[in-house]
């Protein structure tokens, strides 16, 4: 996992279906994505015939042209020399490319493609034939576990350590767009207890602020889909996030990233001593006071700079103390003005 950035946070925005089987508007998402510093950019590898038939049916029919998801599937489908072109633009532009393959067959093309690190789908976690394929690549996988219990991932975890495979977690919710009950925020601390691995967010909320939240409890990655608008055909549409909030995202997220990396020693205020010589005050009189007028609380303000008076933390230790001389509104207090008892 590939990381220029000045944060340890790494960010995939995923253009995942919303090409629409067009090339034209795939190469014009990457190079959108190239402005918005995000580090990778991910795609779905669906070869029809490898990992479908013409017997599945749409989950949900949303697709005017394709009569089964088996033609949705032949439809999004590109060739393996576009594949390698469209590997070839994101190095171009700066942006690694990550995909998921949904087939053996698929795995076979991204190697051959040169792909440094495989995603695998929510609905992939238990497909232990793939995850075979891909171990035996030696690449790092990042395992996205949004249908998955934690019996089910303990076994998916078991079977990818068996292998000696470098793995990540990413905590998600398979519902499009999630609504804030279920992002399961909470989970995100629980994985990296339970597995000790890097754990990140995949996101399908279509809001910034699930990634921000994400970050400040220990993501270090983060994945998303992208959309030019949410108004746009597609599966993925109203729970991707426009170019112009994946900017604004990154920008926060990364922010945080660096805050977390540098935590702040409460302790410690060595670097405020020239502020708190400006910000803090110095007891003074608020009205003209003669010589052996007794303080009290009515008598007292509090003036900057600090240093010119009694500090105004300690005005309890003034109250009650003679004044040894007569004092003008507003004329700082010090110790040399006060006494214990009258004088003559």
């Amino acid at each position: 996992m590939k990381n220029t950035k000045k944060s340890s946070l790494y960010i995939i925005a995923e253009i995942g279906q919303a090409h629409d089987g067009s090339l034209g508007i795939l190469y014009s998402y990457i190079d959108a994505l190239a402005s918005t510093g995000v580090d990778a950019v991910k795609f779905q590898m669906h070869i029809a015939e490898a990992e479908s038939s013409e017997h599945e049916p749409f989950r949900v029919q949303f697709s005017l042209e394709d009569n089964t998801r088996f033609d949705y599937w032949k439809r999004m489908g590109f060739s393996l020399a576009q594949w390698k072109d469209i590997k070839q633009h994101c190095d171009a532009v700066g942006l690694d490319f990550i995909c998921s393959p949904f087939s053996n067959l698929a795995v076979d093309w991204l190697e051959e493609i040169g792909v440094e690190q495989y995603k695998i789908g929510s609905g992939e976690v238990n497909n232990f034939l793939l995850l075979e394929k891909i171990a035996q690549t030696g690449k790092p996988i990042i395992v996205s576990s949004g249908m998955s219990s934690y019996d089910e991932l303990d076994q998916t975890i078991a079977f990818l350590n068996e292998r000696k495979v470098n793995f990540s977690i990413l905590q998600c919710t398979t519902a499009y767009p999630t609504e804030p009950e279920q992002y399961g925020l909470n989970v995100i601390p629980e994985l990296i207890k339970r597995y000790n691995v890097p754990v990140g967010f995949s996101d399908h909320s279509a809001k910034t602020a699930s990634c921000i939240a994400a970050t400040a409890l220990g993501a270090t990655i983060l994945e998303f889909h992208v959309v030019f608008d949410r108004q746009l055909f597609g599966p993925d549409s109203k729970s991707s996030l426009t170019i112009k909030e994946t900017k604004d995202l990154v920008l926060a997220v990364r922010n945080i990233s660096v805050a977390l990396a540098h935590p702040i020693d409460k302790n410690n205020n060595d670097d405020f001593a020239g502020l708190k010589q400006i910000f803090e005050k110095s007891l003074a009189v608020n009205k003209d006071l003669p010589k052996n007028h007794i303080l009290t609380f009515d008598d007292l303000e509090a003036k900057k700079p600090k240093g010119y008076g009694i500090d105004a933390s300690r005005f309890q230790e003034v109250i009650g103390k003679f004044l040894n001389k007569d004092l003008k509104q507003w004329d700082f207090l010090n110790e040399g003005d006060l006494t214990s008892k009258v004088l003559d």
